[in-house]
Formats: C-alpha cells, structure tokens, sequence
C-alpha cells in the first residue's frame, strides 16, 4: 500500500493506493477486484453553507464530502498518475491553486505496538 499525501495551504490529503497483490477495499462501487492498482481518496468541494468548515490558507472554508471513488489502474504509474491529479484536483475545489500542492509518496507504516 503506498500513501499520495497533498499538502498546501496549511491542509493535508491523504489517498491510499493498494498495490498488486494486496486486497483492495470490497464496498459498494469499489472496482472489480481483478483490477492490479486501486486508488481510494476522499473526494469533496467548496459549498456557500452547511457543510464541515475546513481552515484553507488562513481562511476557513465549508467543505462537502462526497463517497470516495475507487478507481482501479493496470499500471502503478497510471495509478500513480491518477492519483496526483485527484489531490491537486481536491485542492482545486476548495480554492488552491494546484500548483501549489505538494505531493509526498510513501509506504503506509503499520503502526508499532
């Protein structure tokens, strides 16, 4: 499992990858699990009211979630791919310029006892 972490803007998202041969989530929507790289991220978007308020660059703004969109990948670097674009598009919708989003790629660590 590899982690796609985006950060800008004093904020932080967190997407899991699973990797060939590892189990990939088994919910509603997931892909079929033939599918050798599975991208799952939140997914969520700038709303006038309601919403869960969010501190962006200084500034708060109310976020909407949406069900996260499992998408499967044959290759890691399509999966990789895709996954970079979802985070700077994630930002996008709350208002950071994609550009400015800085991306991390590592192992998920289970945690020590």
């Amino acid at each position: 499992m590899l982690l796609v972490r985006g950060s800008a803007a004093g904020t932080t998202l967190t997407g899991t990858l699973y990797e060939r041969g590892e189990e990939a989530p088994s919910f509603k929507g997931a892909p079929d699990e033939a599918a050798p790289y599975v991208w799952v991220c939140d997914e969520f978007y700038a709303v006038e009211s309601g919403g869960s308020t969010q501190e962006v660059g200084g500034q708060d703004v109310n976020v909407a979630f949406e069900s996260p969109m499992p998408r499967g990948f044959d290759t890691r670097e399509q999966a990789l791919d895709a996954a970079r674009e979802h985070v700077r598009t994630q930002f996008a919708r709350i208002g950071v310029d994609p550009a400015d989003v800085d991306i991390e790629v590592e192992p998920e660590h289970e945690a020590e006892i």
